[in-house]
């Protein structure tokens, strides 16, 4: 109890109120989420650049090398000025995180059990005959994030999701079978649409323009994706930048149930199948 009393009464000496007191939390909460925001992305590696030429600075300052400080702090202003340029993708996902916030939720993603039922079931009798016959598919399904700016580069097609519409659509002799299909409620509302690419340099090399185009949505959306490799038929699913692998019929309708079932449950855990990368 001792080192608690001496704890408490240091606490005290500095005159640390309720206020200072939230304050750090907030701030130290902030801090834990910026971490996780740009933890795998290149911002990691640009932060810990950063990090040194700090530390150099400092260490210049104290040692009196004078000409060296100055050259590191003129490069100190500069990168706090190209901060924002640099880490664009990173600030745009922490905007868009905020923005799909409850207070802000819009009504996209809001389907009846019905509807959710019937996209699930055709969707589920659709993929194993893409796997069946080595078609390669992207399949997208929007969330709360609006994905208008990329049904706009496809082909709009308004139609309710059916298995033989989506297999006709990614057969090989399709004019629409290249791109993506953007799915919003039970409806197609667009095929042969552009997903912007993933910049991420540790995918593996094994990863088509498919899969990386299905991890770029997920990275800029809170959409999820379905792909189908053309050349082995391994059905994947992308979400939040992460894509998981080698799923079958069963673990897929599963993974689509706890993601955008109406009835989903919060903070379930939905990637226990995960082997990503």
């Amino acid at each position: 109890m001792a080192i608690w009393d001496r704890i408490v009464a240091a606490v005290l000496e500095l005159n640390v109120g309720w206020r200072d007191v939230v304050d750090i939390l907030i701030m130290s909460y902030l801090l834990y989420r910026l971490i996780i925001l740009i933890r795998g992305t290149r911002a990691e590696q640009l932060v810990k650049g950063l990090i040194v030429l700090l530390l150099a600075m400092i260490i210049s300052d104290q040692s009196g090398l004078d000409a060296l400080h100055w050259t590191l702090r003129q490069t100190m202003t500069v990168g706090l000025i190209a901060i924002p340029i640099v880490f664009q993708p990173e600030l745009r996902r922490a905007l868009e995180h905020l923005g799909r916030g409850k207070i802000f939720k819009t009504t996209y993603f809001s389907w009846s059990d019905q509807d959710f039922e019937s996209m699930l079931d055709e969707l589920t009798k659709a993929i194993p005959v893409l796997v069946k016959k080595r078609i390669g598919a992207l399949i997208v399904i929007e969330r709360t994030t609006g994905l208008k700016e990329y049904v706009d580069t496809g082909i709009p097609v308004e139609g309710i999701v059916t298995a033989e519409l989506l297999v006709n659509i990614f057969f090989p002799r399709s004019p629409l079978h290249d791109g993506a299909v953007i799915i919003q409620g039970n409806q197609i509302v667009a095929a042969g649409c552009y997903l912007p690419l993933t910049e991420d340099p540790d995918l593996g090399k094994e990863l088509g323009t498919r899969h990386r185009a299905a991890i770029g949505i997920t990275e800029n959306s809170d959409a999820l994706a379905i792909i189908i490799s053309e050349e082995t038929g391994i059905i994947s699913v992308a979400h939040d930048g992460i894509l998981t692998r080698y799923l079958d019929e069963k673990k897929l309708r599963a993974v689509l149930t706890d993601l955008l079932s109406p009835e989903r449950k919060e903070g379930l855990n939905l990637w226990s199948w995960r082997n990503n990368k």
